[in-house]
This record gives structure tokens, C-alpha cells and sequence, in this order.
């Protein structure tokens, strides 16, 4: 009986027809920054532009060679494993069909079409990604399809495997890394790469990337079984899953809760907008994660080490670059939300600007409502260029007797009026 590494040469080996090894480059921007050698695995490199072919075409390879040529395949995907999966039913010639919700940007459609050609058809059913995974799990019931899982599946494991098939081959002078950093979604990727190394012997330090809006596999470690969340924020897509997949939790459960990191969103736009303007990389949120995670660790810890962060993938629609430009500015401090109640008389609004610095830019003013006679709710947006500015402000604010209220933290409020 062959061992899991062997099955895992088998499908890297098998995977080369489609591309060869993405490259395991070493950042010198990173590596200067955090004082540690940093590593960067491209899966944003792949035809697609994310690991997840590596698991769907695996997945078709075996299916194929047990049914022969008459299956039919099925996905429910909005994202990169849609993709993959489009590429691959174009690279073996099958007919495949992907379900995808209404609300599913038309960009994204409109690439897993061109990736399978001719040989994918796509149907957009229900609101949520729940109702159209209910539809393409009764499709492949009634018509004895083979539904491909993005993650909670043996073969899917192998095939994402391959990542760390390719990392042990490609390290400088064969020496495995001390860290590696892997993003969770679903925790195939994370599955397949933990087992490999370990199967090959190497035992790095895993630094486990979660959003912190959706940390399924750090509840379920911590709670030492599979948690469904009641609710996840799908900002980071490619990696906003409710439930750890039960095939990866398997391998998974021997890790502690504190070897998961969560990735503050908003944080997250900062680091792809770093990584935009200074190494002209594009990412999607979830490639994001293992680079943003790098903040978390004491330099003390990781100073001279050598850090592998997998970039899980680059598909990002530019439509969502002024949300995450704007989410980077909250972070560092750069822009906030105030309303303030504004006196409704000559001169007030001349007054108010004259307590702006030269660095603070007024970038939203709008009434909200007018709660008396004399005075108005006013939203207004002020972006600077110094953090430390709007203590200043909020000096001046006082002095001068102006009533506001900071809505920039307010999740509630700033989801209605921002």
C-alpha cells in the first residue's frame, strides 16, 4: 500500500501536464522588515491564480480512473475553487456544472467561464452560498453527478498537498523551514501540507492564518471537536468557512488553539495595500492572510529564522480596491467617522473647518437629519496624514464646545450611515 507522501508524488508529478511548480521566492522587503529570511510560496502564480486547482485536479484525475469517461461533475463555488474546477473539467474534456449564487459578481462568472470553455455550464441559484451548495448537492443526487468538494475530501487533501511537496523540494540547500504559515478556509490546504512534512519528517513550527471574523478551526481546536459558527464575516472570502471540513479536522486536531492567529480585517487591507504599492503584488484577502500574520509574532522569536508564508491566491476584483483602501485607512488611524450635532446658524460650518489642521481633509459631510431647530446630525468623514492628528482634533473639539460622537469603531451605526 503506498504512503501518503508517495500518493502525493503521484499527483504532483500528474499536475505538471497543467503548469509547472509555482516558485518559492524569497522577499528581501519582508525579510529587511521583521529581521527573519521570509519565503513566499506564489499559488497566486497558478493558471487560476490560486491553490485550489491542485485539489480539483487531483480529485478528476481519480474519479476518472475508477468511472472512465462518463461522469459528470458538480461544484457550488463562488470563488477560486469555481475556477479551478472550470479549468480542469476544460483540461480533461468533462462536462461539469457549477453552481453559483445570484448575488455572485459578474466578474467572477464571467472568468469560470472562460476557464472552462465550452465544457462548463453555470447556474446561478438562491441569495447565499448556502442555498445554491443545497441545489448542486440535490443536482448531483437526481442526476448521479460526482459533486467536487473545495476541501472536505481526501483527494482534494493530496492534491493541496502538493504545495508542500514543493516547498520541501525548493528550499535553500534542502533544509526545511522553521515556520511556515498556512491560511485556513476549510483546512484542506492546511490538512495535506502538515501531513506531507510530517510523513517526510520535518517538524517546522505551523503558524495557522484564520479571519478573525471566521475562526472555525481555532473554536474547534479549542473546544477539541467540529464548531459551526452562527456567524461569520465574509469580507476575506476565500477563507470566511462557518465549519472546519471533518476530513481536515482529522488531521488537524493535534495542533492547539494557540497555533491558530487571527487576522483583523481591517488590518488585512493594510498589508494587501503594503504589498500592492511596494512589491506590486496583487492578493485577494485570504493571499493576505499568512503575510499579516508575520505582525503577530515577537521579533525576538522569528529573528534569523526561515519563514515560509503560503500566498494562497491573487484573484482580487479591483470593484472592492476603494472598501479595503479605505479599511487600511481605519486601521492605522488615518481616516474616522464622526457625527456631530451642528449648529444651524451662519458661519458654523467656516467655524468648524477652522479647526482642521493642514493635514486633515474633510472626505464626507452629509446631513443626516435635523433633530431641532437650531441644531442637525452631520456625518462627517475626516482622512489625515498623522494618526496623532486627531488628538489634536478632539482637543479643539472640546475647547470649542462642539458635541460629536466617534462612529468609526461602531459597527452598528457605521453599517447604516457609512
Amino acid at each position: 500500500m503506498t504512503t501518503f507522501s508517495e500518493r502525493v508524488s503521484g499527483s504532483a508529478e500528474a499536475l505538471r501536464a497543467l503548469f509547472p511548480a509555482t516558485p518559492l521566492q524569497e522577499n528581501d522587503y519582508l525579510s529587511r522588515k521583521y529581521g527573519a529570511r521570509i519565503l513566499l510560496k506564489r499559488e497566486d502564480l497558478t493558471p487560476v491564480r490560486s491553490y485550489k486547482i491542485r485539489g480539483a485536479f487531483t480529485f478528476f484525475r481519480k474519479a476518472l480512473a475508477h468511472e472512465g469517461d462518463t461522469a459528470t461533475f458538480v461544484c457550488a463555488s463562488a470563488g477560486n475553487h469555481a475556477q479551478g474546477f472550470a479549468f480542469v473539467c476544460r483540461h480533461f474534456g468533462k462536462k461539469g456544472v457549477v453552481f453559483m449564487p445570484v448575488t455572485t459578481p459578474q466578474q467572477k462568472i464571467d472568468k469560470t467561464r472562460m476557464f472552462g470553455g465550452g465544457f462548463v455550464e453555470i447556474k446561478l441559484v438562491g441569495d447565499y452560498f448556502d442555498d445554491c451548495y443545497r441545489a448542486a448537492l440535490a443536482f448531483a443526487e437526481t442526476t448521479g453527478s460526482r459533486m467536487v468538494p473545495p476541501f472536505d475530501h481526501k483527494d482534494i487533501i493530496e492534491g493541496q498537498a502538493t504545495v508542500g511537496l514543493e516547498i520541501a523540494a525548493q528550499m535553500p540547500n534542502g533544509r526545511a523551514p522553521d515556520i511556515v504559515a498556512v491560511p485556513i478556509g476549510g483546512g484542506g490546504l492546511a490538512a495535506g501540507v502538515t501531513q506531507y512534512f510530517a510523513e517526510a519528517g520535518a517538524s517546522p513550527r505551523y503558524l495557522f492564518c484564520e479571519p478573525a471574523g471566521a475562526p472555525s478551526l481555532r473554536e474547534s481546536l479549542a473546544a477539541a471537536r467540529r464548531v459551526k459558527l452562527d456567524r461569520v464575516d465574509n469580507f476575506v472570502d476565500g477563507a470566511a468557512v462557518a465549519e472546519i471540513g471533518r476530513e481536515p479536522f482529522r488531521n488537524l486536531k493535534g495542533f492547539s488553539a494557540d497555533s491558530v492567529t487571527l487576522v483583523p480585517e481591517n488590518r488585512l487591507c493594510a498589508t494587501m495595500i503594503e504589498m500592492l504599492n511596494v512589491e506590486g503584488v496583487v492578493l485577494e484577502p485570504a493571499g493576505a492572510l499568512a503575510i499579516d500574520a508575520l505582525k503577530d509574532l515577537p521579533r525576538k522569536e522569528i529573528k534569523g529564522k526561515t519563514i515560509v508564508l503560503i500566498v494562497s491566491g491573487g484573484n482580487f476584483d479591483f470593484e472592492r480596491l476603494p472598501d479595503v483602501k479605505e479599511r487600511a485607512l481605519r486601521f492605522e488611524g488615518l481616516k474616522k467617522y464622526f457625527v456631530f450635532r451642528f449648529p444651524q446658524r451662519p458661519g458654523a460650518l467656516r467655524d468648524f473647518l477652522a479647526l482642521l489642521g493642514p493635514d486633515d481633509d474633510i472626505t464626507r459631510f452629509e446631513y443626516l437629519k435635523k433633530s431641532a431647530r437650531n441644531f442637525g446630525s452631520v456625518l462627517i468623514g475626516i482622512e489625515t496624514k498623522d494618526a496623532k492628528n486627531f488628538g489634536r482634533l478632539a482637543k479643539r473639539f472640546h475647547e470649542t464646545g462642539w458635541a460629536y460622537q466617534d462612529i468609526t469603531d461602531d459597527e452598528t451605526i457605521a453599517e447604516f450611515v457609512v
